[in-house]
């Protein structure tokens, strides 16, 4: 080991290019090492990890000196009434957020008893926009004629990369002498970036040929990736997916202790007109926590959890009860590719019976997708009972302090 951490120091070996040398557990020993060293800081707990590194290092993270830890729970049973999913489910939850999981198991609880969460996906489209300079306006309008009369030979250009991927659309903007090309996969059971990135470059090269456009980037900020913005709660990343379940004037007052009217109200005047006088994107209560927890037990990429926060929270008023729903415009993900093959999050994907690739390309990522739409909702649920009980602040101090 000293030999390669006096290399590091002279600088005649890169911290990148241990594993050319070294198995990968020497390399990461070596590399954790030599930042004890630099640093002064122990990495006494980050070394200790059961993950095979081997897939990891090559695939999943560079420079790797160990593992963070995050503690897992589970919330449940939650019956699910997909066209996907259709069955009482475990959900797990990676978080360091005290009462969490506990809201979450209260929320699941609800709509079990209630018979389950009605969930449909609307969409399921991944998207990429190359953005292209033009010479002048009239270029730009050819540019985007030219791209709209042509959309059959890119696609067959688009699917000679992918034996999953398949083009469903290109939308075309227009602003000055930019062009942006917002391009739309179905990716099978993949989110699917790698491979709608890989396929929208041999689109925009052609557009480029044809045209005389001049590609500025692979990624014009129009897909959007990573970054809230209203394209996405309008047309939707990924899947597009709601949920929702009726409860009865007697389940409200049983499980979150409050009622019909008060748990309405809370959603109004909080998910609703309070977001929308915040000029918020997402109109919910805590989307985000439920999407967040679930990505990290599940190996998606957290963030994502930026799109999934669009999601738009309803209560309306029906005979004996309310029906809640739950929206969720861009939820992006998948369960083969990137973080879902590390053993952690694979045993994760594997308590929902969605890991890897289903019997029909894309039905388990969309299982999983129903899965976590109805997890969010469970979430919704639990989090306006207790604003509209008052037991908020109770909660957080008995179980998160």
């Amino acid at each position: 080991m000293e030999e390669y951490i006096e290399r590091l120091r002279r600088g005649t070996l890169k911290m990148h290019a241990l594993e050319n040398e070294l198995p990968p557990t020497e390399a990461v020993s070596v590399r954790r090492a030599y930042i004890e060293e630099e640093t002064g800081n122990k990495f006494d707990t980050v070394g200790r990890y059961s993950v095979n590194i081997e897939r990891i290092v090559a695939k999943n993270c560079e420079n790797m000196i160990g593992a963070i830890q995050i503690p897992l729970g589970v919330a449940g049973k939650l019956k699910v009434n997909g066209e996907y999913a259709k069955e009482d489910y475990y959900i797990p939850l990676a978080t360091t957020e005290g009462a969490l999981v506990a809201s979450i198991n209260r929320g699941c609880k609800a709509i079990t008893k209630a018979g389950g969460a009605d969930v449909r996906i609307q969409r399921d489209g991944m998207t990429r926009a190359p953005v292209f300079a033009a010479k002048n306006v009239a270029h730009a309008m050819d540019i985007i004629r030219w791209i709209e009369s042509n959309k059959q030979v890119l696609k067959d250009i688009a699917e000679a990369t992918t034996s999953h991927g398949k083009m469903k659309d290109i939308l075309c903007f227009q602003v000055g002498t930019s062009v942006y090309a917002r391009i739309e996969f179905s990716t099978g059971d993949a989110m699917g970036m790698n491979m709608v990135t890989i396929a929208s470059e041999r689109i925009a090269q052609k557009v480029s040929q044809e045209t005389g456009a001049t590609l500025v980037a692979l990624s014009g900020n129009m897909c959007t990736d990573k970054k809230p913005a209203a394209i996405n709660l309008v047309l939707g990343r990924g899947k597009s997916v709601s949920a929702g379940v009726f409860l009865s004037d007697d389940m409200i007052k049983e499980t979150f202790k409050t009622d019909a009217k008060t748990m309405m109200e809370v959603n109004n005047r909080k998910n609703l007109v309070g977001s929308a006088r915040a000029g918020a994107l997402g109109f919910n209560a805590h989307a985000a926590n439920v999407i967040a927890a679930m990505f990290l037990a599940c190996g998606q990429d957290p963030a994502h959890v930026v799109e999934g926060a669009n999601t738009i929270t309803t209560v309306d008023q029906m005979e004996g009860g309310v029906y809640v729903s739950v929206t969720l415009p861009s939820l992006q993900v998948g369960t083969v590719g990137g973080g879902t093959g590390i053993d952690t999050q694979r045993e994760c994907l594997s308590l929902l019976g969605c890991s890897g690739g289903g019997e029909k390309s894309g039905d388990n990522a969309r299982k999983f997708a129903e899965i976590v739409a109805s997890a969010v909702l469970a979430g919704e649920l639990s989090l306006i009972g207790a604003l509209g009980a008052g037991h908020l602040a109770r909660a957080h101090q008995q179980l998160g302090r």
